[in-house]
This record gives C-alpha cells, sequence and structure tokens, in this order.
C-alpha cells in the first residue's frame, strides 16, 4: 500500500455496520438505492429458555432503512438465523437488537440520520422518509420516539448548559395543528471548541410565548446561568 495511512476497503466499517453487530456479505447499487446483504456476527445459538445448544432451523430476511451513502437510499437486508433447542423445542431467532429496536423499520444508525437531518440540517420529514426509503409514517413515529427516549427521557440532558440557541423548524405539511415547531439546541460545546451543538427540545408553535414558557419550566439555577 502507498499511503500506511489508509487501510484495505472494507464495506462493513464503511458504512458502520460493525456498531450494529452486523458485517456485510454483499451488495446491490441501483440507480435510485443502494441495499447491503448483512449477517449477524453473533451466532446466539443457545437456548433461552433452558440454556441447552439449539440447532440452525434456517433463516428470514429483515429489511432496515439505514443511513444514506451518498444521499443514495441504503436499504439492509439482514438474514437472521433461526434456531430450534434440542431438549425444550423453543424457536427463537438471532438478537438483532444491537441493529434496530424490536420490529422497527430503520437501522439506529439510520434512526440517528433521521434526526439529526431533521433537526440540525432542517430538512423535512418528508425528505427524510425519501431518503430513508420508508413512507413518511414510519420516519415520523421512529423520529418521534427516539427524539423523546434521548431528550425527554434524559434526566440530565440540560447539564452544564451555558448557551442556548433557538431556531424555528416547519413540522406539520397538513392542514390540522401548528405546524411549526420552537427548536432549543444547546449551543455550548460548540462555543467551547469541544464539540457539534446538540438538541435540547422542541415545543409546539413559533412564538415568543412557546419559548417563555419552555423557560419558565426550568430551574432558577438553570436560567441564571444560561444564555
Amino acid at each position: 500500500m502507498v499511503d500506511a495511512t489508509f487501510n484495505d476497503p472494507d464495506l462493513t466499517r464503511f458504512a458502520r455496520l460493525d456498531e450494529l453487530g452486523l458485517e456485510a456479505t454483499g451488495q446491490r447499487i441501483e440507480p435510485r438505492r443502494a441495499v447491503l446483504a448483512c449477517r449477524v456476527v453473533e451466532s446466539d445459538d443457545w437456548c433461552r429458555r433452558c440454556g441447552a445448544p439449539g440447532s440452525p432451523r434456517g433463516t428470514v430476511i429483515r429489511r432496515l432503512g439505514h443511513e444514506p451513502l451518498g444521499w443514495r437510499p441504503t436499504t439492509l437486508h439482514v438474514t437472521v438465523r433461526r434456531y430450534r433447542c434440542a431438549e425444550c423445542a423453543h424457536v427463537w431467532r438471532q438478537d438483532t437488537t444491537k441493529a434496530a429496536q424490536p420490529r422497527a423499520k430503520l437501522s439506529r444508525r439510520g434512526l440517528r440520520w433521521a434526526l439529526e437531518a431533521l433537526v440540525i440540517q432542517h430538512l423535512t420529514v418528508a425528505r427524510v422518509a425519501e431518503s430513508l426509503a420508508v413512507r413518511w409514517n414510519t420516519a415520523n413515529d421512529a423520529v418521534l420516539a427516539e427524539g423523546r427516549r434521548l431528550l425527554i427521557n434524559d434526566p440530565h440532558r440540560f447539564d452544564n448548559v451555558t448557551t442556548i440557541g433557538v431556531d424555528e423548524h416547519v413540522w406539520r405539511h397538513t392542514r390540522g395543528g401548528d405546524k411549526y415547531v420552537t427548536v432549543i439546541i444547546d449551543l455550548t460545546p460548540l462555543r467551547a471548541g469541544t464539540g457539534p451543538a446538540r438538541l435540547l427540545d422542541m415545543v409546539e408553535g413559533r412564538s415568543k410565548q412557546a419559548f417563555k414558557t419552555w423557560l419558565a419550566d426550568r430551574d432558577q439555577s438553570w436560567r441564571d446561568k444560561s444564555k
């Protein structure tokens, strides 16, 4: 190799599948999308009921929308092996929770990409869904659930925040309901040079009152140190 700073080409690492416990086994590149065939790295062949070893009993394909590669929608075709316990006859599939939440249509990397695209890049839900090759409702529901998990359910999300930014975003493209939300962003890492800005919260509406109400819900000590 001419330049020692380069590694050998590795589709698994390039598509960040190794973070999901997956390994790329093939690819199909089409004009409008890319499909990556994958397998689950961990065998997971021990019975979850009695602990006895299981025997392979075929495979199923789990399809997941993944983060776009070069803005081309990328879909993962994950081969999931089925096992049957020789002792208790229990049947199970390989664990894929590292790659995606149960029954989810998006990989964890695809879900993170969708959230960042919506909040930081100001893409619409329709554009996010198109980039992930999923339905609007699928993208919208997944982003809302992930936003609640990362933001609302995190009791420490306001810790060490000293600088915030406020912006508005078109969230809803239907006739009913307020189509705008007020986006509150933590600019502390950006100002300190330690990392990118991060989302703190999203509030329905874009009036000054919407932001004042949000501030009023915070502790006085936190408001005093934030600007």
